[in-house]
């Protein structure tokens, strides 16, 4: 693959002994085998944290750089789980360098409460959401309300209902607890809802 045999030029130069391009091709080989199955997910995650085909290019492609600078302290667990956190971090080493002003709404789970939201009727609404990702006629729609989500609920979304992974690895990639993401979920699905049927009403 094009990009693992750059991303091993970048890390490894030419000038370097034969021995250690040796050890690095091998290394760049292991990275090719488990992190090529996840470069579409990872894409597909960068996209919807920068809304931007160019941007989620430049962050996949650091995150691969760093993914690879640090595949030694990978352990073997969920490959996947493992390159979307560095794209997550990558992200918003990215979002800092390039933004002026970061999206930043606050988030807590007793505030949350306070304003009527109940954390146990999570699954009330996944139902709803899974039947409309499933409709190819409202992909627009779903694409806009998504667009529309704060960064900390349309990340767990895009997760959970996008990339289908389990609220033990979402945790893991935002570094947050289960509980938190299980919250986020709820309100999430609950604003692409309401959005989605506003959206239908002025249709």
């Amino acid at each position: 693959m094009a990009l693992v045999r750059a991303i091993a030029d970048v890390c490894v130069p030419a000038g370097q002994g034969a021995d250690l391009r040796t050890d690095e091709s091998s290394r760049a080989k292991r990275f090719e085998r488990i992190f090529t199955p996840h470069l579409d997910a990872a894409y597909n995650y960068a996209h919807w944290l920068t809304r931007d085909a160019r941007n989620a290019e430049d962050v996949v492609q650091e995150a691969c750089l760093r993914a690879f600078k640090f595949l030694d302290s990978f352990n073997g667990d969920s490959a996947r789980a493992w390159l979307l956190a560095i794209v997550r971090n990558t992200y918003y080493t990215w979002h800092q360098k390039h933004r002026a002003e970061a999206l930043n709404v606050p988030f807590d789970e007793e505030t949350m409460i306070a304003n009527g939201a109940d954390p146990g009727d999570l699954e009330s609404s996944v139902g709803s959401v899974e039947q409309l990702l499933e409709q190819k006629d409202a992909k627009r729609l779903v694409n806009e309300a998504l667009a529309t989500l704060a960064e900390e609920f349309r990340e767990v979304i895009v997760l959970r209902e996008l990339e289908d992974l389990p609220y033990k690895e979402i945790a893991a990639i935002a570094g947050i607890p289960i509980g938190t993401v299980m919250s986020r979920l709820s309100r999430a699905r609950k604003l692409l809802l309401q959005h989605l049927q506003r959206a239908r009403q002025e249709d």
